[in-house]
């Protein structure tokens, strides 16, 4: 594939992490902060993962809710699902302030917005394992990624979201997400949680997409990470390769 870095539109969560960084009177020192990486993917340059950005279509929209941290931490996938799904949208939580564009996406009658959340901590006639694939409305899937901790106390306050379904999830397999510790193997990432999301609204492509573009993503994290030759002829770039569009010959 070619070294030029295609031409994309900056999605949500970049925009956010550029505000932010605006905003912030010194900056976020994550740990592995130290090496140059690129602005665009997070990944440390000599491992970057622009060329292997997919473009799919997907009908479902994502939104994601994110804390002031989480935002700048190189390991956080977020921004994966707002590379591949076109309309993406994202918005740093507060319990005392709420993002006025935040409450009108969600009132945005083209929307069935879907709050993605474990069911076993909520009210069961909330609660729905499916996506109505026949309501005319495209899914919003909202999404907390945050830790553990800190979603479930954005879920507990934040009661503009009480009058929609929540989406509870069942994966068949565990997280494969290794750049994080959780104390529970079955926590998934917010990328996996997204792909599962999206094949249950019926983007199968867009779920596939973000699944092999997860996993490329760890690959080039942990081997720039350990100091390891990028290898683009893993199962998971071949997996990718179909959604990904030849890099442009100009830089943007």
């Amino acid at each position: 594939m070619s070294h030029a870095i295609p031409c994309f539109a900056m999605n949500a969560v970049a925009r956010l992490r550029d505000e932010r960084e605006e905003e912030s009177t010194k900056p976020f020192l994550a740990r592995g902060s130290r090496a140059p990486r690129c602005h665009s993917c997070r990944v440390i340059e000599s491992h970057c993962l622009c060329d292997w950005r997919p473009q799919v279509q997907a009908r479902a929209g994502v939104c994601l809710i994110m804390t002031r941290k989480e935002v700048f931490k190189p390991s956080n996938t977020g921004w994966l699902i707002a590379d591949v799904v076109t309309d993406n949208f994202a918005f740093i939580w507060s319990r005392t302030e709420v993002d006025p564009e935040l409450l009108k996406l969600l009132s945005d009658p083209q929307w069935q917005p879907y709050l993605v959340f474990p069911g076993e901590y909520v009210a069961q006639e909330r609660v729905t394992h499916t996506v109505d694939s026949a309501c005319e409305k495209r899914p919003l899937f909202i999404l907390l990624d945050a830790t553990w901790t800190e979603a479930r106390k954005i879920f507990r306050k934040s009661p503009y979201f009480d009058g929609f379904p929540i989406l509870s999830l069942l994966p068949e397999k565990l997280s494969r997400y290794r750049l994080r510790r959780s104390t529970r193997s079955e926590h998934l990432c917010t990328a996996e949680v997204a792909a599962l999301c999206l094949d249950l609204a019926g983007d199968q492509d867009a779920a596939s997409a973000l699944g092999a573009y997860f996993d490329v993503f760890s690959q080039h994290y942990l081997d720039a990470k350990h100091q390891l030759e990028l290898d683009v002829s893993t199962p998971a770039h071949t997996e990718l390769l179909p959604f990904v569009r030849q890099a442009a010959p100009a830089i943007c």
